[in-house]
């Protein structure tokens, strides 16, 4: 069977957030000496530091001179090297979820459908292996993803802490209109069980119950073990794009949430829709510059501000690389249409059109000039200029195994080097390193309402650290070169992840 080859490269809300704990196990006390820490709260760094860990918390943090190495600590030297927390991604997707875009994720779910836990533990172990210690799965197979959480929270497993939202409520699973625009008519019968396994119960029917209704299946659905619920605010990626529920239904979904202490968020990717779900009180928005190719009204920035809603970032995908392909294409596509008809048979036969254009053809025509992905770029540095919560959500996906890919899959959606490269792409559009250093860390761990427990250096917060050769400050694409990764205080061996190869190799 063949494997695909992953290319290595080397505000808030006002409901208490839920507790994380470490497995309870033997674990030695360790001193990281030497190096220069960058906490992850965005002051000045500390240089010739000392780290403790002691049971997988951070025990003390200070001078080299002045902070004592208790007798006994395995000394791990960090001389020249630059200490931060470990990373954290708020959108990533680790499970299989079938459809949408191409049929080889059709093809790749039939084929590994009996495999569905290993896969989504492959990809989260990816994620740590580049360093990326919390994620939050907002759209998969919930019993499939509840397994690999729970298997990893108990030490069965290694890999990133995990929290799982598995179906977006109100859209009907991987092959239905709400996510890929397929009719029922069209569907195989596999189709529809796949669908139905995905949703949970938690689909389509959901936008339209009455509130009263829709207040009794939200709760079931929060009966599943997720943690955290991600709505459909508006539909995916159809256009014209459609408001999903209504404002007292958002409202129901939201409470409802928050009653039970977890983070409502959405998907809602227009301007009206997503004003209606800020309004409702939503804790985080998912990819916000996707905004049905509008900007950004003042208004609606100061909303999103001034609620501390968290703005959970596509940012890998409008910079770095893929902002060079982007550019790339835009000028073949310009290329492109200043020589259409230029031959001088063409020219001699044809007759001048002087119709106007059609509004679909000028619609066509902003798509190939990349219109979309300019409004998205320019929305994110919006938003980033507007002073709202910024954190990275990379929507990144273990797609399918290579015999079932035409093209290879682009490097910056792979799960965890995907991460680093929207860290990265936040100093592009406008942060300074530090400053994205903080939306990867401290502002994922706000987001996962965690931050009592991770997301900084700081005594009692789970010793999750990323140690660096060279200074990420000076370049934010030292947040690459990383020596060692330890999550809760165990230093992972991250040239044996995945553990368990299924579609990656090591």
């Amino acid at each position: 069977m063949l494997i695909r080859r992953c290319a290595v490269l080397l505000a808030v809300s006002v409901v208490a957030g839920p507790a994380f704990s470490a497995v309870a196990q033997a674990q030695e006390t360790i001193a990281i000496v030497g190096a220069t820490v960058i906490d992850g709260n965005g002051g000045q760094p500390l240089a010739d530091a000392t780290v403790v860990v002691e049971g997988g918390r951070i025990a003390a943090v200070g001078p080299a001179a002045s902070t004592a190495v208790p007798e006994g600590a395995q000394i791990l030297d960090g001389t020249g090297k630059f200490l931060t927390p470990g990373f954290v991604d708020t959108n990533v997707h680790t499970s299989l979820y079938g459809a949408g875009f191409g049929k080889h994720r059709k093809e790749n779910a039939v084929f590994y459908w009996e495999r569905g836990a290993d896969i989504a533990l492959e990809a989260a172990q990816m994620h740590l292996k580049h360093g990326v210690t919390h994620i939050r799965d907002s759209y998969g197979q919930l019993p499939q993803l509840i397994e690999v959480r729970d298997a990893i929270a108990e030490g069965r497993d290694i890999g990133p802490r995990m929290q799982v939202a598995g179906n977006i409520v109100g859209w009907g699973g991987a092959f239905s209109v709400t996510f890929s625009l397929i009719a029922d008519s069209d569907l195989s019968l596999w189709e529809e069980q796949f669908s139905d396994h995905l949703a949970q119960g938690a689909g389509e029917d959901l936008m339209d119950m009455y509130p009263e209704e829709l207040r009794v299946a939200i709760n079931d659905y929060l009966d599943k073990g997720v943690d955290f619920v991600k709505y459909g605010g508006s539909s995916h990626w159809s256009y014209p794009t459609m408001i999903g529920f209504s404002p007292e239904a958002q409202r129901v979904i939201v409470e409802e949430t928050h009653r039970r202490g977890l983070v409502a968020e959405t998907h809602a990717t227009n301007p009206e829709s997503l004003r209606l779900a800020v309004e409702a009180g939503i804790d985080l928005i998912q990819h916000p510059e996707l905004l049905a190719g509008r900007p950004y009204s003042e208004e609606l920035l100061a909303q999103i501000r001034e609620r501390g809603v968290i703005c959970a970032m596509l940012v890998n995908t409008i910079t770095g690389a893929a902002w060079q392909q982007h550019l790339a294409d835009v000028a073949a596509a310009e290329t492109r249409r200043a020589h259409a008809g230029d031959s001088a048979e063409w020219g001699r036969l044809r007759r001048p059109v002087t119709r106007e254009k059609t509004s679909f053809e000028l619609r066509r025509e902003r798509n190939a000039l990349g219109h979309g992905n300019a409004m998205r770029r320019q929305n994110a540095e919006s938003l980033i200029e507007a002073g709202c919560i910024v954190t990275p959500g990379t929507d990144n996906f273990p797609a399918a195994d290579i015999q079932f890919l035409r093209e290879p899959k682009p490097i910056w959606q792979e799960p965890g080097i995907g991460t680093l490269m929207a860290i990265e792409g936040l100093v592009e559009l406008g942060m300074t390193p530090s400053d994205a250093i903080v939306a990867g860390t401290r502002n994922g761990a706000l987001a996962a309402r965690g931050l009592d427990d991770f997301g900084t250096i700081e005594v009692g917060k789970f010793a999750d650290l990323v140690l660096l050769e060279a200074n990420p400050l000076e370049d934010i694409h030292n947040i690459r070169r990383q020596t060692m990764v330890m999550k809760e205080g165990k230093v992972i061996d991250v040239e044996a992840l995945p553990t368990r190869p299924v579609m990656f190799v090591r």
